[in-house]
């Protein structure tokens, strides 16, 4: 289903949904595969998964965050679920700690390492200025080793502390777990500050060399199964959009998308799926699945008001005023008056949350297309079956 042969009106992509879970049903089925019992999930990505990590490592997340579903800030750049939380619900575990708050967190059933600004590459970019991560992809996987180590030291020495014992992952699920990947829209965001598109585009080879890199290293520690998210159309975001005045003829597509993004973002996921293919062939025990998120976000965009989002092309937090914009949860001081960024009455009919990240209401409608193996390559697995190599 290429958007570049024109994006499916929803009810086709319910449609295609109801026949692609059928097929893959029959054929699991025929072949006597049951569901996987997945012990664990650990997560790498940047703030589209972070369950609280950044928050953790630099000062709290505050209001309005959170409030649709955990009625508190709780580490998440929406209003509530994550598609990373609802990948938990469905596989019946527990929401992923973040790795970095350790306080009164269980780690038993996973961990989640993505951190908000983080990307694959390394950036010579502050937090504080560009909201660039320090936790590159590299140090997210070192971060790993020492929780495996640590962990595993715990757990062996901990005997009758069973309280302790009940909070630590068993050595053995680590090969057992799904090790999931939604990381790289932030290297596109870096490249579109500091870079033309022909050097961005350049760097591509890299960016997924490094990635694939991160794979191979969870792989040779023992992990097996990977579910690996593509990038989104970033040049849907309101942010991006809030700042075109009188666009030359050509510069959006069809939607009001920024079309040039877009295509390197869709650049980025042709090559994103061509390295996964690669280490099909090169990591024989490992079952690597692509998940096509780009396809289920543009399709929820270009489809909104159909799937019940009246203001798809708006932003639920924050506050605009001309030529200002003030970031959900900050203040600012405009005209002599002080300003608050709150979030709007029903994020449910918002699919952006902040002008960036997705509310709850959208990640929970992207989620039920991509975990039911519609746009999933390996071939259409769902994510229920994703440990075996179909």
């Amino acid at each position: 289903m290429a958007i570049g042969g024109g994006v499916p009106s929803l009810p086709c992509l319910a449609l295609l949904l109801l026949l692609v879970s059928w097929n893959v049903g029959l054929l699991a089925i025929a072949r006597g595969l049951p569901p996987c019992e997945f012990p664990a999930i650990y997560n790498f990505g940047d703030s589209n998964s972070d369950t609280g990590g950044i928050s953790a490592a630099f000062y709290p997340m505050g209001s309005p965050t959170g409030e649709t579903f955990f009625h508190r800030p709780e580490g998440r750049a929406s209003d509530g679920r994550l598609i990373t939380d609802f990948i938990a619900e469905h596989l019946g575990l527990p929401y992923l700690s973040a790795y970095l708050d350790s306080l009164g967190r269980s780690f038993r059933h996973g961990a989640n390492f993505a951190t908000g600004g983080s990307t694959i590459r390394r950036q010579n970019e502050s937090f504080f200025e560009n909201g660039v991560s320090p936790f590159s992809l590299d140090i997210q996987t070192a971060h790993y080793d020492q929780f495996v180590a640590r962990t595993s030291y715990l757990y062996k020495n901990a005997r009758a502390e069973k309280f302790r014992r009940s909070r630590l992952p068993r050595p053995e699920d680590f090969s057992k777990a799904l090790y999931v990947f939604d990381i790289g829209q932030n290297d596109l965001a870096a490249g579109f500050r500091k870079m033309t598109n022909e050097q961005l585009n350049a760097s591509m080879r890299d960016i997924v060399s490094q990635l694939a890199t991160a794979v191979q290293h969870l792989y040779q520690q023992g992990a097996r199964t990977f579910w690996i998210h593509n990038t989104g159309p970033i040049g849907c975001l309101p942010i991006t959009l809030r700042y075109i005045r009188n666009p030359m003829p050509g510069y959006l597509d069809e939607i009001g998308c920024v079309k040039d993004q877009n295509e390197m973002a869709s650049e980025f996921n042709r090559q994103l799926k061509g390295m996964v293919m690669q280490l099909r062939g090169e990591l024989p025990e490992a079952a690597l699945t692509y998940v096509d998120v780009y396809t289920a976000k543009y399709s929820l965009i270009a489809n909104s008001t159909r799937a019940g989002f009246e203001r798809a092309g708006k932003m639920c937090c924050g506050y605009e005023w001309e030529d200002k914009h003030v970031w959900c949860g900050q203040k600012a001081s405009i005209n002599g008056s002080e300003v608050v960024a709150g979030s709007c009455e029903d994020p449910s009919i918002f699919v952006s949350w902040d002008g960036v990240h997705y509310t709850e209401a959208a990640n929970r409608w992207i989620s039920e297309h991509i975990i039911s193996g519609l746009l999933s390559d390996q071939p259409n697995v769902p994510i229920t079956h994703a440990c075996y190599r179909l």
